[in-house]
């Protein structure tokens, strides 16, 4: 049996591996697994039991951020040359790519961000392989790689996750109620310097808009005002899947959160001043999506007005565009399986 590393970077990276980690230690295989103290990352592994080392913690400024990087290619590199693992795999990968490289050790990128352009920069040369979907509008330095699915297909797929009613219904919702489910994100990210999303008036429109078609439950990661911090989501991280699958909408700044919802059948309305290869795929391909920009606040508030209107007229039509999606996708699990024991010896 090999060892296999697993890097996690952010909450998002906990659901994209996790299965993979799972099986393959259900394989009889060796699993590390090493993590950045970011966001819920460290809490989500802690909720599916997969055992951590934490390099580092997130960083605030710039310089700080050089720091932490040096601080974490120095600490990963020493768990590498003491595990000798068969391959290593990360999303983004700057520490994985950059050490892998060093040590002379296989490493996977997957990623679907493109305006991350320095981590890109800095991560892509140095892979082994870089995997992206389809959509991927990006350009890669490096030996690049595409498959037919998204990031989200790795824990949200049909054959990987069935939404539960009663998960929902523990924390007081209704799955058969109207609600909608809103994200606002912190823009605190690398790839989000110098970006903003809505304003707090946009977000008081946005929520007082929903209000009038059904219940609005809010995740956000920074601070609201009383009024919208009422709203705020009652569901543990890990569940929060289940309540996306049951909601009338999905609308906000994440775009992970987009496509989770898309893929479970809700539709979903991104707001971002760049936009993702994947959405613009799930709007034009597809219709499963529209994509604004925060300038266009007002436009994507009637666009979710119009969804909750025409949600019972269409549900059939939305419910197909959904199975076609699917049809067209793989499970990235596999992918990620394949690719680890493809290094194995």
């Amino acid at each position: 049996m090999s060892t296999f590393l697993f890097d996690i970077l952010h909450p998002a990276h906990v659901h994209f591996f996790r299965n993979a980690i799972a099986e393959l230690a259900a394989r009889g295989h060796r699993v590390v697994v090493t993590a950045r103290d970011k966001d819920l990352t460290v809490r989500l592994l802690d909720l599916y039991g997969i055992p951590h080392t934490v390099l580092s913690r997130e960083a605030k400024n710039k310089a700080a951020l050089a720091r932490e990087l040096v601080s974490r290619n120095v600490r990963l590199a020493a768990i590498v040359l003491r595990e000798r693992p068969a391959a290593m795999a990360s999303i983004a990968g700057v520490s994985t790519a950059q050490v892998g490289f060093l040590t002379r050790t296989r490493n996977y990128i997957f990623y679907d961000t493109e305006h991350a352009r320095l981590s890109n920069l800095m991560s892509y040369p140095f892979a082994t392989e870089v995997w992206t979907p389809q959509c991927y509008r990006g350009r890669v330095l490096g030996r690049h790689r595409t498959y037919a699915g998204y990031h989200e297909l790795a824990y949200v797929h049909p054959a990987r996750f069935t939404p539960d009613p009663a998960i929902v219904a523990a924390v007081g919702v209704r799955p058969q109620e109207p609600y909608s489910v809103v994200r606002f994100v912190s823009w605190k990210a690398v790839h989000d310097v110098g970006a903003r999303g809505l304003s707090l008036d946009d977000k008081r429109r946005l929520v007082g808009a929903l209000r009038v078609r059904g219940k609005v439950f809010i995740t956000s990661e920074k601070p609201l005002p009383d009024e919208l911090e009422a709203h705020r989501l009652p569901v543990p991280p890990d569940k929060i899947h289940h309540l996306l699958a049951f909601a009338e909408l999905f609308i906000g700044e994440s775009a992970t959160m987009a496509s989770e919802s898309v893929i479970l059948g809700t539709p979903a309305v991104f707001i971002d001043p760049t936009g993702r290869g994947y959405t613009d795929e799930q709007e034009h391909r597809y219709g499963l999506c529209w994509n604004f920009k925060p300038p266009e606040a007002a436009r994507a508030i009637e666009r979710a007005e119009r969804i909750l209107g025409a949600r019972l007229k269409h549900e059939a039509a939305f419910a197909k565009r959904v199975q076609a999606m699917l049809a067209d996708k793989i499970d990235v699990t596999t992918l990620i399986i394949e690719r680890m024991t493809s290094a194995a010896p």
